[in-house]
């Protein structure tokens, strides 16, 4: 069999592998959407549509390098999806992606991080990304994996969000155990720009979640906000650390950090603001805290068991 039929082969496994989690594949095989699917360090299949271009390359150190640009001006109507997965038990995987989003730009990519199998699997990522004068993007990472929590997940993303422009990321844990997760994002926020970060993640077992988000708003009436929700059981821990700096008049930065603790887990929540200019305005709330009882008597009162009742809780929260 020819390297090419391999490869075929394996975009049908990875993509049935997706539908059986109960998602929507269509994206993976409608001509009308821009995809990118990866298995382990395969490039199973790369594909741009009209005002976008999208290239992949594997390097000799192992890590596969992706290009994706969208031309200026372009409204995408459909977003732009890529898998990031791995079938096998073991192994490890290094995306690295270089973002440009064309000035007044609109678009949205969704990567699907998937390891539905894992035992023993490191995934490292790498986001480069540029939002150009006037461009919103909307950066979203979805993660499926194994009931086992043998992932550890590496993910950095930079992001340079120029004047006007508006850029949102949102890193959502979906389906099985976290595993090990150290998020490292950052971002820089040009005048009148717009940034949000969104994380949420429930962690079981002995998953590990630390994470590190950083704006900073260097031009006058930039504006961000990060908010992060953690859910925690059984002997899950979290370190979080959450950072907006104000570095110009009339930028508005907000920290806003939930953590929920179950069982034996333990939670740290740092969020840290600072100002450079006077009529800078950075604020932040953090909170650490318990399943509310009344709410958990209410769910078990109709029926619910009290671990339902929990997971409805929390699916409550981090939604």
């Amino acid at each position: 069999m020819d390297m090419r039929k391999i490869y075929e082969k394996e975009y049908e496994m990875l993509v049935k592998a997706y539908e059986e989690a109960g998602e929507d594949a269509e994206p993976f095989k409608n001509m009308d959407f821009a995809t990118l699917a990866i298995n382990g360090d395969k490039i199973l299949a790369s594909k741009g549509t009209e005002g976008i271009e999208m290239e992949a390359e594997n390097r000799d150190d192992g890590a596969i390098v992706a290009h994706i640009r969208i031309e200026p001006g372009v409204k995408l109507k459909n977003p732009v999806h890529v898998c990031f997965g791995m079938l096998p038990q073991e192994g490890r995987q290094w995306v690295i992606s270089h973002i440009d989003v064309g000035e007044g730009a609109e678009a949205e990519l969704v990567s699907h991080c998937f390891f539905p199998n894992a035992v023993k699997v490191e995934h490292i990522s790498e986001g480069y990304i540029t939002v150009r004068k006037g461009a919103k993007f909307t950066y979203g990472e979805e993660h499926f994996h194994s009931d086992h929590g043998g992932v550890v997940v590496k993910p950095y993303t930079g992001v340079k969000v120029e004047e006007g422009a508006e850029f949102t990321n949102t890193f959502t844990m979906k389906h099985g155990r976290m595993g090990e997760l150290y998020i490292d994002y950052e971002a820089d926020v040009d005048r009148n720009g717009k940034a949000l970060m969104i994380t949420k993640v429930y962690g079981k077992g002995t998953d590990i979640v630390n994470g590190k988000e950083v704006i900073r708003l260097n031009g006058e009436h930039a504006s961000g906000i990060i908010k992060t929700r953690v859910a925690l059981k059984d002997e899950a821990t979290s370190e979080v650390i959450n950072i907006t700096e104000g570095n110009a008049a009339y930028c508005r930065g907000h920290v806003d950090c939930t953590e929920i603790l179950m069982d034996n887990a333990k939670a740290t929540s740092i969020p840290q603001i600072s100002a450079t200019h006077p009529k800078a305005k950075v604020t932040h709330e953090a909170a650490i805290g318990s399943v509310d009882k009344k709410q958990l008597q209410t769910l078990m009162a109709r029926g619910l068991t009290e671990d339902e009742a929990i997971d409805m809780i929390v699916q409550g929260i981090l939604a």
